[in-house]
């Protein structure tokens, strides 16, 4: 029995698995890629696009990777951030999501973003983001549901570790967070 594709996908996923390698990085994005994919009459995603929740947990590995899905509306904005030590990947299974990224430049009034560049992606389309990356994420259609894989737990890495950073408005321009 070959199971649903999520299934798959985490079996995939466990096959691969190990310490953070160029070729994990890829392999884990072409098997999200291929997540997105997926039949929307699936029960799993059919479900999801029904309820549309703000997040739900996919599946959770024992101390280890995660997949989570997250329903988009027009416009959602998540202001810059880092994932700490994580890395992440994000993919569209419907709808669009632009993801700028930016570069931490020291500033004798503390450092400050500059955007590098910004990507918006599609259906069927996944980005990595590798520990330290700073990147925001707007929703650019009605609704999206995108899928989010991490290495570890990122509720972990923030609220107990304090490892992830949420950068700041200050006259115009994303700052780090005062100390």
């Amino acid at each position: 029995m070959m199971g649903t594709a999520l299934d798959m996908f985490v079996a995939a996923v466990r096959g691969d698995w190990g310490p953070i390698t160029s070729e994990l990085v890829a392999k884990c994005r072409a098997h999200l890629d291929a997540l997105t994919a997926t039949e929307p009459t699936a029960e799993w995603l059919a479900s999801l696009l029904a309820e549309r929740p703000a997040t739900r947990e996919l599946h959770r590995e024992p101390d280890s990777f995660m997949l989570l899905a997250h329903a988009e509306h027009m416009g959602l904005y998540r202001p810059p951030h880092d994932h700490g030590r994580a890395w992440v990947v994000y993919a569209v299974q419907s709808g669009a999501l632009e993801i700028g990224s930016y570069v931490r430049v020291p500033n004798a009034g503390g450092d400050r973003l500059v955007r590098r560049d910004t990507a918006i992606l599609r259906p069927g389309e996944a980005r990595a983001y590798l520990p330290g990356d700073i990147h925001d994420t707007r929703c650019l259609t009605e609704d999206a549901l995108v899928f989010r894989f991490t290495e570890r737990d990122l509720r972990h890495e923030d609220q107990i570790e304090r490892k992830i950073t949420r950068f700041v408005e200050c006259d115009g321009a994303w700052v780090a967070p005062q100390s």
